[in-house]
């Protein structure tokens, strides 16, 4: 079956990933099918190029990818950036005060070259332990001051609820909650969405079925600017209302090979 007018782009955590964080056969089996008969795949995610680069390797991942929660289009073959978007200066003082004002909270700033904790806590070191990767460790002044992509704040999840509400008044940047125990502030204007329109735009994809898998806010706007948008059985209410498809299975029970099955069945309709 010819599937090279498909994308179909996912999220990790949540998404394509299981809670242990690793790939599981079912679905690694389904994306290869789908790659090897002219699909083309990628990933979409809040995580760095050094956090997403061991599934990218152990996936067919056949086209750029998505990272930072939007702020960058990457293409791994090429090793070259085709979109960014970055930070304005006040991100330093808004970050300040954010830290000042949740004295317990976590912090990190995510930069192309290296991710920079500014503030350790317990949060921090599980969501470093999920990466797998080794950060810097620093203050924030001392951190680079430029060409920041997001900067990361982690604590309890009663917490988070809470400064979701108190970083409204900050209308520079965005915010978006990512998880739980996250949220991440964001250029103005910058999302999952957004860069899926720009990817389009850019590869001219616009006789493609584009579709997307997520399961947490920061997918929304990447379902909504898909011509499928697909929720885990595990996700967010909120995701599964703006939906297209809501899926039967989670993540631990192999959502994204679910999905590829409906495209080859024909439950979703593809374009030409």
């Amino acid at each position: 079956m010819d599937m090279s007018k498909v994308f179909l782009i996912t999220d990790l955590d949540g998404t394509l990933l299981p809670d242990n964080k690793v790939l599981s056969e079912g679905d690694i089996k389904a994306i290869k099918c789908f790659v090897s008969d002219g699909g083309r795949f990628s990933i979409a995610t809040g995580r760095t190029i050094q956090a997403s680069r061991r599934y990218i390797n152990a996936l067919d991942v056949n086209m750029p990818v998505i990272l930072y929660n939007g702020s960058l289009i990457y293409d791994v073959k090429k090793d070259s950036v085709i979109y960014t978007e970055v930070l304005p200066d006040c991100a330093r003082k808004i970050s300040e005060e954010i830290m000042t004002d949740n004295p317990e909270c976590g912090a990190e700033i995510l930069r192309f070259d290296d991710v920079y904790v500014v503030r350790n806590n317990e949060y921090e070191i599980q969501h470093m332990d999920i990466c797998k990767i080794v950060p810097q460790y620093t203050d924030i002044e001392k951190a680079p001051q430029d060409n920041w992509f997001k900067v990361l704040f982690a604590d309890s999840p009663e917490k988070i609820t809470k400064l979701c509400e108190d970083v409204k008044k900050y209308i520079e940047v965005d915010f978006v909650r990512s998880a739980d125990i996250f949220i991440e502030m964001l250029p103005k204007g910058s999302s999952k969405g957004k860069a899926l329109g720009v990817y389009s735009q850019k590869l001219n994809m616009q006789d493609f079925t584009i579709i997307a898998a997520g399961d947490y806010n920061n997918d929304i706007e990447m379902l909504e600017a898909a011509d499928y948008g697909c929720a885990t059985a595990n996700a967010q209410q909120e995701v599964k209302d703006i939906s297209n498809i809501v899926l039967k299975r989670t993540s631990n029970e192999n959502a994204i090979a679910e999905l590829i099955d409906m495209i080859y069945s024909g439950e979703i309709e593809l374009k030409g």
